[in-house]
């Protein structure tokens, strides 16, 4: 007679002990990271904000009106928070398996779980920022522009999935060669200059937009405007193209982290 516990668990006894293996990773990375800190959860508003408003008060002494509309703080916020959606996801899936390297060894906890928990944490901790900061920024702003949520749910849903897959690609070379940090750190850097933070892609050459029109994060920054400003209409936004990219990145990184997940575990 087999015992209970040693019985194979039913698939909706694993669905169900996955789901709270997640929800207990969530709680503990919100404890962690928001929960240590004075201000707490207020920190994930006020670093976007702090970012875009000292953006919004640079360029606002050097040009007399933004790209778009007539609100530098609304202009840079468009598109600086859909880049920051990404870059926390991307982060955050990255480094997901060294982050929960202890829990790891428990055979309850397994590496999809500890990817999942942190997409999900940052990828909801963001959008929830991007909704609160363009709203009280649009309300700020006193201009009467009107929010289109179709293109900004498209917009940061597309960030979450890029980031979703450039961070799981890169946590399997990361595994292997510990240096790739550094590096994607240094080419990471200037990502957001080439991603339409401060201009529009029209404003650019020829030359410039041949080759930035595949960087995905240009078609998401302009595919947020266009939810912004109403009166933006920009061709080059190919939402395929982002989805594309996105699933590719996302299924060779889980693909490579089901292979080489143990090998990069006890490295």
């Amino acid at each position: 007679m087999i015992s209970p516990a040693l019985q194979p668990k039913k698939p909706t006894q694993k669905r169900f002990t996955a789901v709270r293996v997640i929800a207990a990773l969530i709680l503990r990375e919100m404890a962690t990271r928001y929960g240590r800190s004075p201000g707490g959860y207020v920190w994930a508003f006020l670093e976007p904000l702090g970012g875009i408003i000292i953006l919004s008060y640079a360029f606002s002494l050097l040009l007399r009106t933004p790209s778009l509309g007539t609100s530098f703080l609304l202009f840079f916020a468009a598109a600086y928070l859909p880049l920051q959606a990404y870059s926390n996801v991307a982060g955050a899936t990255q480094h997901a398996l060294s982050y929960s390297k202890a829990l790891l060894r428990y055979p309850v906890v397994s590496w999809i779980d500890a990817i999942l928990a942190r997409f999900l944490l940052n990828g909801l901790t963001s959008s929830l920022v991007t909704y609160v900061l363009l709203t009280g920024i649009l309300a700020f702003s006193e201009t009467r522009s009107v929010l289109d949520f179709v293109p900004l749910f498209q917009a940061v849903g597309l960030a979450l999935l890029v980031g979703l897959g450039v961070g799981t690609f890169n946590s399997v070379i990361e595994g292997f060669f510990p240096i790739y940090q550094r590096i994607w750190q240094i080419i990471s850097r200037p990502l957001f200059l080439a991603s339409g933070l401060f201009y529009i892609y029209e404003e650019l050459p020829k030359l410039a937009q041949d080759i930035l029109w595949f960087n995905p994060l240009m078609h998401i920054s302009g595919l947020m405007r266009t939810g912004v400003f109403t009166t933006y209409h920009p061709e080059y936004i190919s939402k395929t193209y982002v989805l594309v990219f996105g699933l590719f990145f996302a299924f060779f990184g889980f693909l490579l982290l089901r292979r080489f997940h143990r090998d990069i575990l006890t490295r």
